[in-house]
């Protein structure tokens, strides 16, 4: 098949694209579809997310911080359109929900790899986090080797140290430049992520209520509450109170 021979069901492979949404209530429940679309969605740009984290630390390695920057505001549109694309399970009450969960068994978006492989490539390396992943089971290879790089942030200050340049310089210095500019990319990341998963905590709680256990056993919307407050770039958050509480 040449390139004139593609045409655009062909390159998106529609057929198949169109037949993963296999709905398993029985009688088909039609907020099922919804559910399924919402997620099977969010997934394909944790796919996108996840190749251009991987662009951003091959960028920071480099110290190329121009570049680094393109790739960071990339990430932050992408998850702008994950954590809006949630508004429209909004529209699922618990009622009808409650219809056709049985049928998720023991699925939940916990046992999403590629959403803790984002985790892990950001830099999340707590207890907790790691607790998690080791209790799923082996840890995936691209899971461990993600563990095993270093932070976004410790690449980020090699960068910045590398120009010469301290946390408290960008704030303080003659005036914006490059690295300042990737900081406050890099903090709104930071942002992005947290509010994405504020807006699933509130959507969970939303359906099936505060305190009710997830599907396949999980503990809900408290799992993820207690996942709000982590932070990638924790300095970048505690330089500016040196400038309100110098030492």
């Amino acid at each position: 098949m040449t390139a004139d021979d593609v045409n655009y069901p062909d390159y998106l492979a529609l057929d198949e694209l169109l037949a993963l949404q296999r709905l398993r209530s029985s009688p088909e429940h039609p907020d099922e579809l919804l559910f399924i679309v919402v997620h099977q969605a969010s997934e394909l740009w944790f796919k996108v997310i996840i190749q251009q984290l991987h662009a951003l630390i091959d960028r920071l390695k480099s110290g190329d911080a121009e570049l680094a920057l393109w790739h960071v505001q990339r990430i932050n549109t992408l998850m702008r359109i994950v954590a809006e694309q949630l508004s429209s399970l909004d529209t699922l009450p618990p009622q009808r929900f409650q219809q056709f969960r049985s049928f998720l068994g023991n699925s939940s978006g916990q046992q999403s790899q590629q959403f803790r492989l984002i985790g892990a490539l950001s830099g999340m390396r707590d207890d907790h986090f790691v607790g998690v992943l080791k209790a799923a089971g082996t840890i995936p290879g691209p899971l461990q080797a993600a563990l095993e790089m270093p932070r976004l942030e410790d690449l980020f200050h090699e960068l910045a140290a590398d120009r010469g340049k301290t946390l408290e310089s960008l704030y303080t210095g003659p005036g914006p430049d490059p690295v300042f500019f990737l900081a406050e990319a890099l903090l709104e990341y930071d942002q992005a992520f947290q509010r994405w998963r504020f807006l699933h905590v509130q959507l969970v709680e939303r359906i099936i209520g505060p305190g009710t256990g997830g599907t396949g056993g999980t503990l809900g919307a408290q799992f993820l509450a207690r996942s709000v407050s982590q932070r990638f770039f924790p300095t970048l958050w505690a330089v500016r109170a040196k400038l309100f509480n110098p030492a």
